[in-house]
């Protein structure tokens, strides 16, 4: 596994996506088992990294998480857990029992990452990060970050924060690429931010793509290793091979998982970059 160094922590190029895990848009209670066992198998294949919110079906996706960690007898300091704050709750005092609330369905002390899901335009962002500014002072989160950011508010976010903005997780896949148009990743290059790519994979287009085939199906001989992926692998593999950029796929199949641990430890020559930066 590949990792970025950002603050003297390391932030695993792949991690591990919970949008739909307990239900998506309401808890499902009926599937925890299935959820347990897809949470089970990413632990046991060295997923570290597990990104939720504590809007994902009203918070359950919080609470399967903790109760995975516990009932695998995981060490919690092995794990880097990010979790999110829904925009309706950024309130100085809604901030902090929201995350109050977080702690308590991780089965936490502390979170490693928490976000900003989205801005919202009716909270000042200086009463927002009042309150996370606390939470860090008090020890309940590690480090602080944005979600659906743009530079503008990025800007504004890091001159609020007592302690550096490490992370905006937006958007961005082959497919999509509003986020490094707009500039917000040259941005987070350059001033040492995370860049987190959510949906980083679109699976019908990525079907029909024949660069990627031609790509996955490389044989360079005994010079260059033949990458031997699948073309979710190489979309993943152009993604992480850029600095500053970390994805976190969603997959509840074991052997999905596996192939999106294993994307990370794609190394595609300059010339396969060009090749698929270039795709529109």
């Amino acid at each position: 596994m590949k990792f970025e160094t950002i603050n003297n922590f390391q932030a695993p190029k792949i991690g591990f996506g919970t949008a739909q895990l307990g239900g998506r848009f309401f808890a499902n209670r009926s599937r925890d088992a299935f959820y347990l066992s897809a949470l089970r198998s990413a632990l046991e294949l060295g997923y570290t990294h597990f990104d939720t919110a504590d809007f994902y079906s009203f918070g359950h996706a919080e609470e399967l998480i903790g109760r995975a960690v516990c009932e695998t007898n995981t060490k919690r300091e092995n794990l880097f857990i990010t979790t999110k704050v829904w925009p309706t709750r950024l309130t100085y005092n809604k901030v902090l029992r929201a995350c109050e609330n977080s702690l308590r369905r991780l089965q936490t002390d502390y979170i490693d990452l928490y976000l900003v899901h989205w801005p919202n335009p009716f909270v000042p962002l200086k009463e927002t990060f009042r309150a996370l500014n606390e939470l860090v002072k008090d020890g309940k989160v590690k480090h602080l970050g944005v979600s659906n950011f743009n530079v503008k508010l990025l800007k504004e976010a890091q001159s609020l924060s007592e302690t550096p903005i490490i992370a905006d997780q937006v958007p961005y896949s082959l497919s999509e690429r509003r986020y490094a148009k707009n500039g917000l990743l040259e941005y987070c290059q350059q001033n040492n931010i995370l860049v987190t790519a959510y949906t980083p994979v679109s699976h019908g287009w990525i079907a029909a793509n024949q660069t990627l085939q031609s790509i996955a199906d490389a044989h360079y001989g005994s010079v260059v290793p033949n990458h031997h992926a699948t073309l979710h692998q190489i979309a993943l593999a152009w993604l992480v091979n850029q600095p500053r950029v970390i994805a976190i796929p969603m997959s509840f199949n074991p052997q999905h998982q596996k192939e999106n641990l294993e994307a990370a430890d794609i190394q595609l020559t300059p010339s396969e970059m060009e090749q698929l930066s270039a795709l529109r």
